[in-house]
């Protein structure tokens, strides 16, 4: 299957984002901040790339550290303007969210949950709610037998689908569902899109999993480049068919597919609108960066001196243009690529523009 090239129009609508991104970059403002709450996890992911463990040695941050630092932004910010994410791990194992949530909602800040589910009843989603909870993300990685062996726990599938059920039966809360497109769920995801529809999902976005963590050595996680190609093929055709509003992830550059299989053009917003607290306090960006390119510590570093006056590393992304970016003449508009996908040492882990032109 051949990949998709980029029309004179594309490129002008490219040209003319790349020209609107230097403001985003220069006025960074803040617009999602993740808290990584806990590394304790009820699952046990062949993807996951925190390494999570049931009870790990790092233990989870106490609400009112966190809580400090959302204090201390507070001057800066409009808080209706930044949304505060709460993962891990597992945010739900944590028996406190809702205390923090109330904190957050009475503070003004939008706040949601990223979860795979397993731990999501009627009675703790209303509990949520009543502390104010406004955005979740499900994670549901193919039919019980895909996804039960991606996440590592029986019955997962069956946790997640009535998760699902559950947060179809809200008016008051902004959901979707997420999906990680691998070997075991690739050749299914036309019927598991019916499977979804049928569940209520409006929302679906699909993810491709990056060799980070434990899915470095794992070749059933990983698509073929044909496989990818394919990827973008039905995710351009179901949202022409607009039965279920489906997107792909914030991954990398597509090329030719840019603006076709999600609602904007490319770019990876980690350290430019995109900030986040991790388990340890560490000031981070995006908390998919598993790299060390953190920028601080919120247990001596005040967090706002740290968002405005460092990320430059991800502020200014020449440095990205080596390797395989060093003569790419695409490298304009993806500037490297996502951040997530560069190691320790900057080198670039896959280029998604690179494979579907393969």
């Amino acid at each position: 299957m051949t990949s998709k090239k980029i029309s004179f129009r594309k490129r002008l609508a490219l040209e003319i984002t790349k020209l609107t991104r230097k403001d985003v970059i220069q006025q960074h403002p803040l617009r999602t901040l993740f808290w990584e709450c806990t590394l304790r996890c009820n699952a046990a992911c062949r993807h996951c790339g925190s390494d999570c463990k049931v009870s790990p040695v790092q233990k989870d941050m106490p609400i009112a550290d966190f809580l400090r630092v959302i204090d201390s932004i507070t001057p800066h910010v409009n808080p209706h303007n930044v949304l505060v994410i709460l993962t891990g791990g597992e945010a739900l194992v944590r028996n406190d969210i809702e205390q923090c949530g109330l904190e957050l909602y009475r503070r003004g800040y939008p706040w949601g949950i990223v979860s795979n589910g397993y731990l999501l009843t009627e009675q703790r989603l209303l509990s949520l709610r009543r502390a104010g909870l406004h955005a979740m993300t499900i994670s549901i990685d193919g039919f019980e037998e895909a996804h039960d062996w991606l996440r590592g726990v029986k019955n997962s599938s069956q946790k997640a689908s009535q998760a699902v059920k559950l947060l179809a039966q809200t008016t008051d809360v902004v959901w979707d569902v997420v999906t990680c497109a691998n070997q075991k769920n690739f050749d299914s995801l036309n019927e598991f899109k019916e499977y979804l529809i049928g569940l209520g999902v409006k929302q679906w976005r699909i993810f491709t999993i990056f060799p980070v963590g434990r899915a470095a050595d794992n070749p059933e996680l990983q698509l073929t480049d044909e496989q990818f190609t394919k990827l973008m093929h039905f995710l351009a055709d179901t949202r022409k068919e607009g039965r279920i509003h489906v997107s792909y992830g914030c991954e990398g550059f597509l090329g030719g597919y840019e603006a076709e299989v999600r609602d904007a053009f490319y770019h990876c917003d980690a350290g430019i609108t995109v900030g986040s607290v991790l388990s340890d306090g560490s000031i981070s960006a995006c908390p998919s960066i598993r790299a060390n390119y953190n920028q601080g510590n919120i247990y001596h570093d005040d967090f706002w001196t740290v968002w405005d006056t460092k990320f430059q590393q991800f502020r200014d992304r020449s440095w990205m243009k080596k390797g395989d970016c060093t003569d790419c003449s695409m490298y304009r508009y993806c500037e490297g690529n996502g951040f997530h996908l560069r190691d320790e040492n900057g080198d670039l882990l896959v280029c998604h523009y690179h494979r579907l032109e393969r």
